[in-house]
């Protein structure tokens, strides 16, 4: 099953254990069935050993329905969330070195005020942009800032939070660690 670009794009979060190989096994889970991962972010989490990890993927209801079930029957996913439904909040950081000189480095620092973002670094002939914003925002800083001259970008992938307590660690019982049973015991 192959996940198109023509289709919706859909934001999963997931709470795992915090340990080697958990990103490694929820990957090559995506692999082996053929999905593709259009963002990924992972961080730790306010809980103690568990990280958050937050997919963008792309595909019809159907095979997010079965992503999002795949990956709760890993060991080490303890929650799964599709968080697509427009209730949550999603952002996404970017930083895009622009090539910058005494005649349009005034006009660059007032398209990063249009938008909000700031300047973290000048450069004799370049300047590095900070953006923090959603998808859309970012890819509008930076189509903007192609006709100076886009040195290099670096992007996050999308982080995303339901809105309110839904989401939260408060308004939901602790998650405890699953286990695999051994053979024998």
């Amino acid at each position: 099953m192959t996940i198109t670009t023509e289709s919706p794009r859909h934001t999963i979060t997931a709470l795992v254990e915090d340990k080697p190989g958990v990103l490694n096994r929820i990957s090559s889970m995506f692999r082996r069935r053929g999905y593709n991962i259009a963002s990924l972010a992972v961080g730790h989490s306010e809980i103690e050993n568990l990280s958050r990890m937050t997919f963008v993927v792309e595909g019809d209801v159907a095979t997010v329905e079965q992503v999002t079930k795949n990956l709760h029957k890993l060991i080490d996913v303890i929650k799964v969330s599709d968080v697509s439904d427009g209730n949550c909040v999603s952002r996404e950081l970017a930083l895009v070195r622009v090539r910058a000189n005494v005649q349009t480095r005034s006009e660059i620092m007032q398209i990063v005020d249009i938008f909000r973002a700031n300047i973290v670094d000048v450069a004799p002939d370049s300047l590095i942009i900070e953006v923090t914003g959603d998808e859309d925002k970012v890819d509008s800083l930076q189509n903007l800032l192609r006709s100076f001259g886009v040195l290099e970008v670096m992007r996050t992938g999308t982080i995303a939070m339901d809105r309110g307590m839904d989401g939260s660690a408060e308004s939901q019982p602790a998650p405890a660690p699953r286990h695999r049973m051994e053979s024998g015991l």
